[in-house]
């Protein structure tokens, strides 16, 4: 008998109360909405903390089998909150978290956009991005490490920092160029346009274009394969060893890393319920967890500290 999922089977403790966020999950799909409509979720400091909190909240809960990450409104995200004027995005003058500034401290200076990408890349579960509205500065930078993006038609991108006197933040000098290619990712960093969905899928960034009415019913259904036909401990360690092998040297270190979890696997619980329910014709019912049934080896990757 297959389980549905409403509801978490461990409620997992959030750090903190989510006020610029929503965080729902059902039938084990966890939507995140950016919630800043009458900004149109311009990104802040509260929305910094709000996403890492729950990406490492789902990395935990065993309930939530994909993410699916949306905004509220007419907008995704567009960009920066800009209410500061000039001094946005200077740290010293605005510090808007009251932290004593201290310029020698490589931590202190970090960029949020960047802290928020780096915990969407870690995270465990596969995202997929459903882009209703204009995403434009950290409102597309933050897409580039969920695993598959969708647009409404009336989406709009830009990756407008050179417009504003900034470069690309957010991790993005890494991102970009492994999904768009080298030369359409300076095309678009250099000139800062804002862009089209269609040019965004011709030029890779995004895989599909679809009507308001049917992009997060698209988005389901992509998740729901997921849901009722994988091993969540298969995808979760699909999903590190692909990210992590774009920047391996050789092939063989993709074939240690494979090589170690075809074993492991091998022996376990999922891959006998995965042949049997094939040879059966049925739906499989993987009874692994995520929380506690990855392979020894995981993870194999050293931890990267801002210094």
């Amino acid at each position: 008998m297959s389980l549905k999922i409403n509801k978490p089977l461990i409620e997992i403790e959030k750090k903190m109360k989510y006020e610029v966020i929503n965080y729902e999950i059902e039938d084990s799909i966890l939507t995140i909405t950016l919630n800043r409509p009458d900004r149109l979720n311009a990104f802040t400091g509260q929305m910094m903390d709000e996403l890492i909190d729950a990406f490492d909240q789902a990395s935990k809960d065993d309930a939530v089998r994909v993410i699916i990450v949306t905004g509220a409104g007419r907008g995704f995200c567009a960009g920066a909150d800009l209410e500061a004027g000039g001094n946005t995005f200077n740290r010293e003058v605005r510090n808007n978290k009251g932290e004593k500034v201290n310029k020698d401290d490589p931590e202190w200076m970090r960029d949020g956009g960047g802290r928020t990408t780096l915990a969407i890349f870690e995270c465990t579960k596969p995202i997929i991005a459903a882009i209703n509205g204009p995403a434009v500065g950290v409102g597309v930078t933050m897409t580039l490490p969920m695993d598959i993006r969708l647009a409404s038609e009336n989406s709009k991108f830009g990756f407008v920092f050179a417009r504003r006197g900034l470069v690309p933040e957010a991790a993005s000098s890494w991102f970009l160029p492994r999904i768009v290619g080298i030369s359409k990712a300076l095309e678009w960093t250099y000139s800062g346009k804002v862009f089209s969905a269609e040019e965004a899928k011709e030029g890779g960034l995004i895989s599909g274009v679809f009507s308001q009415d049917d992009l997060i019913p698209e988005a389901k259904r992509i998740a729901t394969e997921i849901i009722e036909n994988t091993s969540p401990v298969s995808v979760s360690l699909t999903r590190q060893m692909l990210w992590k092998m774009l920047t391996a040297d050789h092939p063989m270190e993709a074939h240690k890393v494979d090589s170690r979890a075809i074993y492991q696997l091998g022996k376990g619980k999922d891959v006998k319920e995965g042949v049997n329910s094939f040879l059966e014709k049925r739906k499989p019912e993987f009874p692994s967890k995520v929380s506690e049934d990855m392979p020894e080896f995981f993870p194999w990757w050293k931890e990267r500290e801002f210094e």
